[in-house]
């Protein structure tokens, strides 16, 4: 039977020494923490295969530190411990992502042995189902199609099948490395445009006047260098889609063209006054707060109502990390097949570091973490030491910190996303913590955890 690394999380002494001693005898690793914050840290500093949770202690409760253990690494199995057995509380607890609840006290053993042997089993089951490497299209893991098993996402694909046979204009919005471009091409797909183009435009890489000939065409003798007549996008993807990215970065004059063609849905080519009609869709993706840019005067307002009759919002890749497992083994096999190498997948550790990590480049970033390990492994198994972070302790004591930019870069972005929500709030706990989906008292704790003022 495989063993486990195990965390014990209870305010009552006797009953923490119980557990440890008795799963250590049965050869488990086990380390201890006395209440909710304590947990969050030594979870953060450490892997663990298992935690028993207490539903019921002074500060952050049992539920409360639940949800905080899943957002951090959402492959961390869960039980809660119990002294009321309600229903409620066994509801609420498996509705956060608990496997599995016990009463207390525990005194016969013999039940939470099971539950133990449970775990271990279905996490050893999971692994071999990785090694086998199984179809992976199961998952929606194909060419044209995006790797999804979040809420957040499948309520986002959803919405993509439902307005991809429209002729509506989409704004995708989203940090960079979200795969804006990707759901882009997946509405196209799902469209009736699909047996034509979709046509790519990188609105922020070209100069006005290069942009402008690059959409729009031109005539022979329009400008300087001018030698002969050029087809631009539009007419390039007549009867499918026109993806322009990064929208917020188009000029006033090339706004104004653009509005007149979702208007009128015709243009004209530099140089030439003769109106052009074709039949283009068109999907605009940015990472800049457009609504802010209208605001400032430097984004047209109708322009941008123009281009979002349907918004689609990608979230970032830290608050889907139910998808992080799954992008991760995808992107081992792609990089693996393409490489020649023979890579069976990570150590318990390695895995654990990536779950844990927040990706402030989002998919681009977890791209580039996978590819660069599977390039540089030597064994058939990626370890710590592939991946472009420090090594974490992971000894039983939890008073350990971590001392590599993981941990650093975690807190550094939590931080800020703190203080982004209280300024955006005037400091106002009780919203900050509703946009930051976390508890008023989980807050307080941040607040106090970073000394920021409250």
């Amino acid at each position: 039977m495989q063993k486990l690394s195990i965390l014990v999380v209870d305010d009552e002494k006797s009953q923490r020494e119980l557990l440890r001693d008795f799963l250590r005898s049965e050869g488990h690793t086990v380390t201890e923490a006395e209440n909710g914050e304590k947990a969050i840290k030594t979870v953060l500093s450490g892997h663990f295969d298992l935690i028993l949770l207490d539903y019921k202690m002074p500060g952050m409760n049992g539920l409360e530190v639940l949800k905080e253990v899943k957002r951090i690494n959402p492959e961390i199995d869960v039980v809660i411990i119990t002294a009321y057995g309600t229903v409620e509380t066994a509801v609420d607890a498996l509705k956060a992502g608990a496997i599995d609840y016990i009463t207390k006290p525990i005194v016969e053993l013999d039940e939470l042995i099971i539950l133990v042997n449970r775990v271990a089993e279905r996490r050893q089951l999971i692994q071999e189902n990785k090694l086998l490497k199984e179809d992976l299209s199961k998952h929606g893991v194909t060419a044209d199609k995006i790797i999804y098993n979040s809420p957040r996402m499948a309520e986002l694909i959803n919405l993509a099948g439902r307005v991809a046979a429209s002729k509506a204009s989409i704004l995708i919005q989203g940090e960079s490395g979200t795969g804006k471009e990707l759901l882009a091409r997946l509405i196209h797909q799902l469209s009736p445009r699909a047996h034509k183009s979709i046509v790519v435009v990188n609105c922020g890489a070209l100069h006005e006047n290069l942009l402008e000939s690059e959409l729009f065409g031109h005539e022979k003798g329009a400008f300087t260098g001018a030698a002969s007549r050029r087809i631009g996008r539009f007419e390039e993807a007549d009867g499918g889609t026109l993806f322009l990215d990064e929208i917020g970065e188009l000029s006033p004059t090339i706004q104004v063209k653009l509005l007149r063609f979702l208007q009128e849905r015709e243009f004209q080519r530099l140089g030439s006054n003769v109106n052009l009609q074709v039949d283009v869709r068109i999907i605009s993706a940015t990472n800049r707060d457009l609504e802010e840019q209208v605001k400032e005067g430097s984004f047209r307002e109708d322009l941008f109502y123009r281009l979002k009759v349907v918004t689609m919002v990608l979230p970032p890749l830290r608050e889907r990390k139910e998808d992080l497992g799954l992008l991760i083994d995808h992107f081992i096999e792609k990089f693996a097949a393409e490489n020649g190498k023979s890579i069976n997948g990570l150590t318990s550790e390695a895995r654990d570091m990536l779950l844990k990590y927040d990706y402030p480049g989002n998919v681009r970033e977890l791209v580039n973490i996978m590819e660069r390990a599977v390039v540089i492994a030597r064994d058939q198994y990626i370890s710590t030491d592939d991946l472009p972070f420090k090594a974490i302790s992971l000894s039983d004591d939890s008073d350990n910190k971590s001392s590599g930019a993981l941990r650093e870069s975690v807190d550094e972005l939590e931080k800020k996303l703190i203080i982004e929500a209280m300024e955006k709030t005037q400091d106002n706990q009780t919203k900050a913590a509703d946009i930051l989906g976390i508890s008023e008292r989980m807050l307080r704790y941040k607040l106090k955890k970073y000394g920021l003022k409250g």
